[in-house]
Formats: structure tokens, C-alpha cells, sequence
């Protein structure tokens, strides 16, 4: 395939999945046709799962927003995958986390980073960051034929506002409906549990290291309580993954850095009696 040439009054602007719809080659037209052969596998065979991934936490801080995800896949009742990617960054000043059906999910992200760079190289600058929200919008409407036939993808995103000086964090629906939610959010099978910890641990404005240790400590009372979510495994060196977005960009956080945290949780969990206490969440208990 040769490189497509367009003339000045036919330009097909900064959308890249507007130039792949021009080369038709969006692959949305080819929904239809894989949605007929997962649902023909199905009926074939009763033990066909769909790998879904989940939970995913996000919570703006002083600085910015910090937003982890465990590593834990299922397909059914089973672990497909311990190691699952689920938190991603969207560019420079964004990222985005993945809850749902893994396989169209990560598709998402690939094809959002593509419409995000796509857009700063012909524009010359990036697109604010209600603007990439509104682009993740439009996606996960597009994938609601999907949606409807058990392949839905739920994602958080998550970013700095150089414009405004801050860190924001916007929720969806399978629908495509976008709520920019103002202090945290949470996605996935283990959400509610996830959601509550960060609810009685929020007092205020917290700082980097407190907001990162209150989505780690949710992420652990949701493996507590929810078999989809993956806790943490020291045997295998396995742990969530963690991002901080602020003025200086996306960064994640050392492996080592947050096995430390988790030790320093376990620690708390258990008493020297091996009982189980309180579990202290900064702002109240649980």
C-alpha cells in the first residue's frame, strides 16, 4: 500500500479514525463480522470465555492524579493472565485504564494513542485534555455493538491540565457517556470494595505518597473480596500498576517502590497476634 496523497481542499483533518474511514480501513467495519464468529464460538462451545481484566482506580492529589490497576485476567471462573497491562499512558500528559473485554480494550488504547499523536503532528500542538476525553468518548461509543453482545470496555481516564493547572479524571459508560468525576473514580468487578476504602481514606487534598498509598491499600481489600481482582504476589514478583501524572508528565512508579508499600500494608493487616484488626484508611477505618 502506497502512502495516501490528498489535495489542500481535500484534507481529512487531524481525526485518524476520520483518515482511516476515508481509506476504509477504520476497523470498525469489521465489528459486525468478528461480533457473528464470537457468537457462532459460543454456541459451539459452552467453555469459551471472553478474558476480562479488572480493577482500576484513579484519584486526583494535590499535584496532579495517580491512576493503578491490577494485573489479574479471567476468562470465566478462570485466571487467563496474572501479569495483564491494564493502566497505559494516552501521551505525554494522560493516561488511560482498561476494565472490561482485554481484547478490544487494549485495540482502544492503541488505536487512542495513534489519534492522539496523529493529531498533534498535523495540528502542531496537543489536544486539551477535554478533547482527548471527548476522543475516548467517541470510541467506546463506536464499540457499542460490541457492548451489547458481552464484549463491553469501561475505561478511566486520567490527566494534567496545563491549562488549568490540575489533575482530572473523567468515567464512562459502555454507551460512550463521559462524567468527569472530581476526586476518584474506580472500574471493574472489584470497583465497589476499591470505591469505599477511597471514600473513608480521602480527608481532603492528600499528597503524592498518602493518594498512592490509599489506591494501593483499596486495590487490596478489592482482591480481598473479589476473586477477579488480582492482589499482590510476592512468590511471583507480581503488583499493581501505578502512574502519577503531574506537571512534569506520566510517569509510573518502581516495581520496587510499590512491593515496599504493599509490605508496609501487610504489616498493618496482621497484628502480632496473627489476628486480623481494623484496617485504618488515613481518613476513617474499615
Amino acid at each position: 500500500m502506497t502512502l495516501p496523497l490528498f489535495s489542500t481542499s481535500d484534507d481529512p483533518g487531524p481525526s485518524f479514525t476520520g483518515l482511516l474511514t476515508r481509506l476504509e480501513l477504520d476497523p470498525s467495519y469489521q465489528v459486525e463480522q468478528a461480533l457473528a464468529e464470537a457468537a457462532t464460538m459460543t454456541s459451539r462451545s459452552p467453555e469459551f470465555e471472553i478474558t476480562h481484566g479488572t480493577t482500576v482506580v484513579a484519584s486526583r492529589y494535590d499535584g496532579g492524579v495517580i491512576i493503578a490497576g491490577d494485573r489479574r485476567a479471567t476468562a470465566g471462573n478462570l485466571i487467563s493472565h496474572r501479569t495483564m497491562q491494564k493502566v497505559f499512558p494516552a501521551d505525554r500528559w494522560s493516561g488511560v485504564a482498561i476494565a472490561g473485554a482485554a481484547g478490544p480494550a487494549i485495540e482502544m488504547v492503541k488505536l487512542f494513542q495513534l489519534q492522539l499523536e496523529h493529531y498533534e503532528k498535523v495540528e502542531g500542538h496537543t489536544l486539551s485534555l477535554e478533547g482527548k476525553a471527548n476522543q475516548l468518548s467517541m470510541m467506546v461509543r463506536n464499540h457499542l455493538p460490541a457492548a451489547m453482545q458481552g464484549m463491553a470496555v469501561v475505561p478511566l481516564f486520567a490527566g494534567f491540565d496545563r491549562r488549568r493547572d490540575r489533575g482530572r479524571l473523567f468515567a464512562y459508560d459502555v454507551t460512550g457517556g463521559r462524567y468527569e468525576e472530581e476526586d476518584y473514580v474506580a472500574s471493574g468487578s472489584g470497583s465497589l470494595h476499591a470505591r469505599t476504602v477511597i471514600k473513608l481514606g480521602k480527608a481532603g487534598d492528600l499528597n503524592r505518597d498518602d493518594t498512592i498509598n490509599l489506591l494501593i491499600r483499596s486495590l487490596f481489600i478489592a482482591a480481598d473480596d473479589d476473586s477477579a481482582t488480582g492482589g499482590p504476589d510476592s512468590m511471583r514478583g507480581i503488583y499493581p500498576i501505578i502512574a502519577t501524572i503531574d506537571a512534569d508528565g506520566y510517569q509510573d512508579l518502581e516495581e520496587p517502590d510499590i512491593a515496599e508499600r504493599f509490605a508496609s500494608i501487610v504489616s498493618e493487616y496482621v497484628d502480632n497476634d496473627g489476628t486480623n484488626p481494623e484496617i485504618t484508611t488515613g481518613g476513617g477505618s474499615v
